[in-house]
């Protein structure tokens, strides 16, 4: 099995299992309702262009919109349902389909995290729950006073027994643990090979234009919530990547950081109409997940420093009396020690 959602990494993997391993995978593709339209063009040319079959595994839109309301309130993040459906319906489809292979693509810690590729660490239910999934799961969603949905509703989100997957010696590999992870030059080689399209229009909030095609949000407002939560965002990721591949030097990073890091992307109007949500009442909701130990109230006003080390104002505070006063104390209490 290889879990594909059409983007760049999925070519990649897939293109190094049927060409060169000569191997015939079945793709499985979880989606969350949210690709763009270059993104579902991708995917779909897959089952043509590499001779494999293709699952599609989605839930329905009414729990979907749920979800996306759900999360974002309990932890600031309306798109937990994509991590937990890219985590989890490719294992439970292994165990149906007793087939005892998935290839991912990247590794979790190519960017981030406390291994090396060298390493070879392979995937495990501890890395979908701890990071995919955000230490929640499932059940997390069930009580939620507005937005009811039942253990049915949730049936894809519900991970498989141990035994089931020990009686199966089920593995999941990165494939980027065997090859070295270059997104510039996959894009290339697969816009060549197989007429890979990126999107169309320009990010808001980040300079590239090939990353995460499958959701509309990834690198609009789901992105805007890491940079309200920690101060950074996509645009700092991919920046900071490319300076390690040596396609970008650090003084032109900063530059595109302070351009696109900030940005509140359009697609926020998208989102308040999807989940039928007033933009008010998003504002008041994000602020309540600011990290104290980056941000800091002024004049009503969100500040940070940059990466030039200078304090810069970054919007309106949303937060009612009592929760700034209890956002200073816990910031006093940080600094304080």
């Amino acid at each position: 099995i290889i879990p594909v959602s059409g983007g760049k990494d999925s070519y990649y993997q897939t293109h190094i299992i049927t060409k060169e391993f000569n191997l015939k995978p079945l793709l499985m593709t979880y989606d969350g309702n949210n690709f763009l339209p270059e993104g579902a063009r991708n995917r779909d040319k897959m089952k043509t262009l590499f001779n494999a079959d293709h699952v599609m595994w989605s839930p329905s839109v009414d729990v979907l919109i749920k979800l996306n309301r759900i999360a974002f309130k309990k932890m600031g993040d309306m798109n937990w349902q994509n991590h937990c459906g890219i985590y989890t319906a490719p294992i439970i489809s292994a165990v149906n389909f007793r087939i005892p292979l998935i290839i991912w693509g990247e590794t979790e810690w190519d960017i981030s995290g406390m291994f090396d590729p060298e390493d070879y660490v392979e995937f495990s239910n501890r890395v979908r729950q701890e990071h995919g999934l955000r230490g929640f799961n499932y059940k997390d969603f069930l009580d939620d006073p507005v937005d009811s949905l039942s253990p049915k509703d949730m049936k894809w989100a519900q991970y498989p027994k141990d035994e089931e997957i020990i009686k199966l010696g089920l593995r999941g590999l990165y494939i980027g643990n065997f090859f070295k992870w270059l997104p510039n030059n996959h894009v290339e080689m697969i816009k060549k090979k197989y007429d890979w399209q990126p999107s169309l229009k320009p990010f808001q909030r980040t300079y590239r234009n090939f990353s995460n095609l499958d959701d509309r949000y990834e690198n609009g407002i789901h992105d805007l919530m890491k940079f309200i939560k920690f101060g950074y965002g996509r645009c700092s990721d991919h920046a900071s990547k490319d300076i390690r591949d040596n396609l970008l030097s650090r003084e032109k990073a900063v530059e595109l950081v302070e351009k696109y890091d900030h940005v509140i992307s359009d697609d926020l109007s998208y989102w308040l109409d999807y989940v039928s949500m007033k933009e008010e009442e998003f504002w008041k909701t994000a602020d309540t997940f600011r990290d104290p130990r980056v941000w800091w109230i002024k004049n009503k006003e969100w500040y940070k420093y940059t990466l030039r080390g200078k304090p810069q104002a970054f919007g309106p505070v949303y937060l009612n009396q009592d929760q700034v006063d209890n956002f200073e104390k816990r910031q006093k209490k940080i600094f304080n020690k």
